[in-house]
């Protein structure tokens, strides 16, 4: 179904018609919401929970926003939402309820989801606060603060305690201020620069930059601008910083790059514009307009939704191969994190400013993403990447980090196999002994360089073979130039970009003996 995005109106009705498939599939009093039976590494109960609070990341804002002059239909639709959420999160903090969704332990799921909670409950506080009774409030508390009480991993999930001690402060509660600066502390050291942060991994650097990072420290800096304000100040200014760098990650059409972890979560990449609109950033909001409805409206247009209208695991269209050990069923409903922009009443300077493209350069060096970017009349960008390496084996890492280039036009594959047919090598090299048809692509990098004309990396894929690849961009095409020595005959492959055709490639590979280069050829069958 083709959406046009002109007002919030049509955000608010975009939202709803994406939710309103899901109301079948919650539990009885609410507190689960049960969409599929694929399995996630947290347990099948957990998986529910956080299908219920994703939810929460478009609800929580839309009920905070004067929707009054909206549909009266609409209006009847969001306080039924809110009288089903105001049921879950009674029975799901009720120790003693079959809705319980348990205790909190040491680097437990269900940390994640308690953002979404409590970002809520501080831009609502009357509905999800004081409305509850004494004694609803006492378990929802005691079920929140746990978070305080275990460890958390050493990344993007430390700001998941820091809304939660936010929220706390705002409602006069007590809160944990030792856990505040211990969270903080870990945030500011993976900071590099000119609005750039790394999330846990150095050579990591991805939409969690983005999505999260920045996005839970706009939630911070909005909420807190009054009370802290210093610290506000630093990450608006960082924010700020990050956006002319981050934005080349995006076509004015709307369509972004797909790289990197989480692709799942489709729309999610744009929700820092909504952030930055929403913590009132100086930022032009036509140009933050333009992106976030663009994106949505560019997600609309893929088969993304199953045929009961819901969200589905995978990127383009459901493909499970394209997803981590975390993405359970519920998980891709991150994406409703842009929907932040629900929380800006119609007369704000987002929804009333002209939407305007942005004035892209046709090459950009990001020297903290390690990309050199070009974008071209078309709306074709192209990421040229060196340097990046994800250790955390979530899966298809490799392929989500380590091509020579990404496209926001052309699709990106992840193996099924490891032969040349079943590996979809695009835009890698791939390496196999001769004879073998056992492919592998880089896997990490000895050294790598980066600068306005042209990226390399150096690399070692298996034993007794070390690589120099060279890329030179030259806009909508590139010239790849690689220096291979190795001490054993191999069998190469260069792959170009994947073609959305119907009709078969027969994959020839090249040979290599020692210290030559060569480069892989298709043919059509």
């Amino acid at each position: 179904m083709e959406t046009i995005l002109k007002n919030r109106c049509d955000a608010v009705e975009l939202f709803l018609r994406t939710i309103r498939p899901l109301k079948p599939f919650y539990s009885k009093h609410h507190a689960f919401l049960h969409v599929g039976n694929t399995g996630v590494h947290y347990g099948e109960k957990s998986a529910r929970m956080e299908g219920f609070a994703r939810i929460m990341w478009g609800l929580g804002p839309l009920w905070s926003a004067d929707n009054t002059g909206l549909p009266v239909e609409l209006q009847k639709e969001i306080e039924e939402w809110l009288d089903l959420y105001k049921d879950g999160l009674v029975h799901g903090t009720m120790p003693d309820d079959e809705e319980y969704w348990a205790d909190i332990f040491d680097c437990d799921q269900k940390m994640v989801e308690v953002a979404a909670i409590v970002f809520s409950i501080a831009i609502n506080q009357k509905a999800l606060w004081e409305d509850f009774s004494d004694t609803e409030r006492g378990n929802l508390y005691r079920w929140l603060n746990q978070i305080n009480e275990y460890d958390m991993p050493k990344n993007n999930w430390r700001y998941f305690r820091v809304l939660t001690n936010m929220t706390f402060r705002l409602l006069g509660l007590a809160w944990n201020e030792e856990r505040m600066e211990e969270d903080f502390g870990l945030i500011e050291s993976f900071y590099i620069g000119d609005g750039w942060y790394f999330d846990g991994q150095p050579a990591q650097i991805d939409y969690y930059v983005a999505f999260a990072i920045h996005y839970y420290g706009l939630l911070y800096a909005k909420l807190m601008e009054g009370t802290d304000s210093e610290k506000s100040r630093v990450l608006k200014e960082r924010s700020t910083l990050f956006f002319p760098d981050f934005v080349y990650w995006f076509a004015n059409n709307g369509e972004e790059i797909p790289f990197g972890r989480s692709l799942t979560y489709r729309y999610a990449h744009s929700s820092v514009f909504a952030a930055m609109a929403y913590a009132e950033l100086d930022v032009d909001y036509g140009v933050l307009k333009n992106l976030v409805l663009r994106n949505l409206e560019s997600w609309m247009k893929r088969p993304i939704f199953d045929n009961t209208g819901i969200l589905t695991i995978g990127y383009g269209y459901p493909n499970i191969f394209m997803s981590e050990n975390y993405n359970g069923c519920g998980s891709p409903y991150w994406c409703n994190k842009v929907f932040l922009i629900l929380g800006l009443n119609e007369n704000h300077p987002f929804w009333t400013a002209q939407e305007k493209e942005y004035p892209y350069e046709k090459r950009k060096l990001l020297k903290h993403a390690r990309m050199l970017i070009t974008h071209d009349e078309n709306h074709h960008v192209l990421a040229y990447v060196t340097g990046q390496h994800c250790a955390g084996e979530l899966g298809q890492d490799l392929p989500k980090y380590e091509k020579f280039v990404y496209s926001n036009q052309f699709g990106i594959s992840v193996p099924r196999g490891t032969t040349l047919q079943q590996g979809a090598f695009d835009d890698v090299l791939a390496f196999s002994r001769e004879g073998e048809n056992r492919y592998c692509m880089r896997n990490g990098f000895t050294a790598y360089d980066i600068d306005e004309k042209c990226l390399s990396v150096s690399y070692s894929p298996m034993n007794g073979v070390n690589v120099k690849s060279r890329i030179v961009p030259c806009m909508n095409w590139h010239v790849r130039i690689h220096q291979i020595e190795t001490e054993e005959a191999i069998e190469i492959a260069d792959g170009g970009f994947a073609l959305p055709q119907e009709r078969c490639y027969q994959l020839t590979p090249g040979r290599a003996t020692g210290g030559c280069t060569s480069e892989g050829t298709y043919a059509e069958c």
